[in-house]
């Protein structure tokens, strides 16, 4: 990666700001000053700006509990954003792999690893998420059944794939997808005439939400990591 990319990837300074520090001479590789914006550097290189260490660019993957209010977004003007909710360098390189709405509560996943985020949400990729969720009106007991033959949905040309419904209650239920279409919880129960009015996701893959609390985030564990990869 070149020197001033680098520089712009691990701290908050901008690839101008970084050029400017270079060419001051505030930046060192390896113990050697470096001037030159263009020099490739390793992700395990020994790099210093104003005699302070800069970690290496390696990905990044955490896990955060969405409260309710807060946008999956990078920036908004009105609404506070998960990417404030982390108190990180550089967070703006951190995208949602898998995106809630502003009104539904749950587990959230940001990384900076393109690659990694795209084997979870793409739709070949299959992975399993499971909700609980509430409803305005009782659930009748042939619904499970309904939706593991799968719904069609308004607009959409094709069945959905078969979904596991637990019903807990008259209103409360668990229910786990592997796809991930537009507010596709909500519109499948729009299908059968309900409403979901609270929605929280518990589980992605293999990862479940825990014990965080809404707001809080944790670094993801190497074994986390490959599992959803998987």
């Amino acid at each position: 990666m070149r020197l001033d990319k680098f520089i712009a990837t691990v701290t908050d300074l901008s690839r101008t700001d970084a050029k400017r520090a270079i060419k001051a001479g505030e930046v060192t590789v390896g113990g050697s000053v470096a001037i030159d914006a263009q020099l490739e550097v390793a992700a395990d290189a020994r790099v210093e700006l104003s005699g302070r260490p800069l970690r290496a660019a390696t990905a990044r993957y955490f896990m955060l509990h969405k409260p309710e209010g807060c946008v999956c977004a990078t920036k908004d003007r009105q609404h506070l954003t998960v990417l404030e909710l982390l108190d990180v360098d550089n967070r703006e390189s951190l995208h949602i792999a898998g995106r809630l709405d502003i009104d539904t509560t749950g587990l959230v996943l940001l990384t900076d690893d393109g690659q990694w985020s795209h084997r979870i949400t793409a739709p070949k990729a299959h992975c399993d998420k499971t909700y609980w969720l509430q409803t305005a009106e009782p659930i009748p007991a042939e619904t499970v059944k309904q939706f593991e033959r799968g719904l069609f949905l308004h607009s959409e040309k094709e069945r959905l794939k078969p979904a596991q419904l637990e019903l807990i209650d008259a209103v409360t239920a668990r229910l786990t997808i592997s796809e991930g279409k537009y507010h596709q919880v909500k519109r499948m129960f729009g299908a059968i005439g309900n409403a979901v009015i609270k929605l929280h996701r518990e589980r992605i893959g293999a990862l479940e939400l825990g014990a965080l609390a809404p707001g809080e985030y944790r670094a993801l564990t190497a074994a986390e990591i490959a599992a959803l990869a998987a």
